[in-house]
């Protein structure tokens, strides 16, 4: 098969052929993939090196969607024919979804709906289940509460507003342009802040009469989640999907904030089935909203796999709006 190879750490991303993957458990599927969204680990992965044998060759790519043409003998969930969407390999310990097949196991994939095409169900997986584990499981949303969502047009910020609108919430969110105000406001957000003309704090404190917003959620990482903390209530949630850096707990602590830390990939890396499992049903559970358009993915570059190099580029220039999807 063709695949998009990282030959080592920093290099550009190589076209060429390389062995079709073998069926090596009986709980597996092969996935001929029609589509493979590209996310911003993707492109720190290329830099620093994928997770497991970071020197080696890797395919990167978490996120997937494709035919089944292979089960295996224990395989009871799927058959050939079957269409499917994922998030699997891609960090080191199996080959990612950037090439024609992958193989995976059968408790790692939802049913494609036929409403949604490969390349909208490639974009979900990752930014679907980040958006909900944040949201829902730990940041305990609740209908009528006040939501700060961060860089709302971003993959995983996008989502998020649509999760917290299904679910009642008030949302309010920052963006860098007008195209991305009109995206967000599409989607349901109450109010959108330009952190480039307005002090998006005091805007936030205003809106919520100096109380702050019940669950912050921030997606931009370092210094910023400090920022996010000091607009969110006393006894709120504050939930964060990057490295966080330079926090004043000092600050932070008699406001009895509840802080938590969500790595959307931790159960792949270090094999925790169940959560692998548990994943994949915040997808189904999502299926009937996906169907009926009340929540959608924005996907705002389609490219052929071969420009993966180009997609990464996109993504490591910033600002971004939505998915990027590579097609087969």
């Amino acid at each position: 098969m063709w695949a998009m190879v990282m030959p080592h750490p920093g290099s550009p991303l190589v076209w060429q052929q390389v062995p079709d993957p073998p069926l090596e458990r009986p709980d597996q599927i092969r996935v001929r993939l029609q589509a493979a969204a590209v996310n911003p680990v993707d492109t720190k992965l290329r830099q620093r090196g994928v997770l497991i044998n970071p020197d080696q060759p890797a395919i990167l790519g978490c996120d997937g969607a494709g035919i089944v043409t292979e089960v295996g003998s224990q395989v009871r969930r799927f058959q050939v024919g079957d269409p499917v969407f994922f998030c699997y390999g891609g960090i080191g310990l199996a080959a990612g979804t950037y090439a024609e097949q992958v193989v995976i196991p059968e408790w790692v994939a939802a049913r494609k709906p036929e409403a949604l095409s490969f390349v909208q169900a490639a974009a979900l997986p990752l930014v679907l289940i980040t958006a909900w584990e944040s949201l829902l499981e730990r940041g305990r949303l609740q209908a009528g509460q006040q939501v700060f969502v961060a860089a709302g047009a971003g993959g995983v910020g996008h989502i998020a507003i649509q999760i917290a609108t299904i679910h009642a919430a008030h949302v309010i969110t920052t963006v860098s342009t007008p195209a991305k105000a009109e995206l967000v406001q599409s989607l349901g957000c109450d109010r959108v802040l330009n952190y480039r003309q307005q002090d998006w704090q005091q805007q936030i404190l205003a809106w919520t009469q100096g109380q702050g917003v019940d669950l912050g959620f921030d997606t931009v990482g370092g210094s910023h989640l400090q920022q996010v903390a000091e607009v969110v209530r006393p006894y709120g949630d504050v939930v964060t999907i990057l490295q966080p850096d330079g926090i004043n707990w000092q600050a932070l602590r008699p406001r009895n904030l509840r802080l938590s830390v969500v790595w959307m990939l931790a159960p792949m890396r270090y094999g925790w089935q169940s959560e692998l499992v548990r994943q994949r049903q915040i997808l189904e559970h999502n299926l009937e909203h996906l169907v009926s358009g009340k929540l959608r993915v924005h996907i705002s570059h389609t490219l052929p796999l071969v420009e993966a190099n180009t997609a990464h580029h996109l993504i490591e220039q910033g600002g971004m709006t939505g998915k990027i999807v590579l097609t087969m």
